[in-house]
């Protein structure tokens, strides 16, 4: 199988895709909910079931309800900082998987463009990419924390975002990601979508998502379909 000759950029999420790290998923998830309360905002008030958006946004209603604008426009800030210092307690660990840098530097060589676009923050993601020394690989990172919040993923305009940055159209990316959000924000930018194994998703959860989804092992595969 050969890369689809549309694509002149090939977009990356990046935990659990190109790079193999380690994150504490379950502080992450309550970063939202943490703030919250130490805010002042009562767990009573605090919408559980639909998630760190919901969370958000019924925390943000009570601020204002309650006369505390200011901590609700300040808020976003707050969190985006505090998951960041989450995602970093273990970037000594990240590693790109095996045959990534191989894969996007014979990429380069064909002169495809790429980029990264993950939900990390950017400072997060600009630190394990210089770690490892990969940084160069790529020509824009665009992390949570450079767009307003509901541009980040899934969000379709975090591919527009990404393809503004690489001067492409979102049809002209082929993104490659491990998880549901990211196909998401492929399909429904316009852009190409390649689910990888080398993160949470196995077949069986790809083939639940959408059956049309192609999967490959992992970025290396892309070795095999540079002509």
């Amino acid at each position: 199988m050969a890369l689809d000759k549309r694509y002149k950029a090939i977009g990356f999420d990046m935990d659990g895709t190109f790079m193999d790290t380690t994150i504490d998923y379950v502080k992450l998830y309550n970063v939202v909910f943490d703030e919250l309360i130490e805010t002042g905002v009562p767990e009573s008030a605090i919408i559980r079931s639909q998630g760190a958006r919901g969370e958000l946004e019924s925390g943000m209603d009570w601020l204002i309800e309650n006369g505390r604008e200011k901590d609700a426009y300040s808020i976003h800030r707050r969190i985006s900082d505090r998951s960041t210092r989450v995602e970093m307690e273990f970037a000594e660990m990240s590693r790109p998987f095996r045959g990534a840098t191989e894969a996007i530097a014979a990429l380069r060589k064909k002169g495809y463009k790429t980029g990264i676009l993950t939900r990390g923050g950017h400072s997060y993601a600009e630190c394990i990419l210089e770690k490892n020394n990969v940084i160069d690989l790529f020509d824009v990172i665009i992390a949570r924390d450079d767009f307003p919040d509901d541009e980040a993923k899934p969000s379709p305009k975090a591919m527009v975002n990404l393809g503004n940055a690489l001067g492409v159209r979102p049809e002209e990316i082929l993104f490659l990601g491990d998880h549901k959000i990211d196909w998401l924000t492929a399909r429904d930018s316009g852009a190409g979508f390649y689910g990888v194994l080398t993160g949470g998703y196995g077949p069986e959860d790809w083939k639940s998502t959408d059956p049309r989804i192609t999967v490959i092992e992992g970025v290396a595969s892309l070795l095999d379909m540079i002509e």
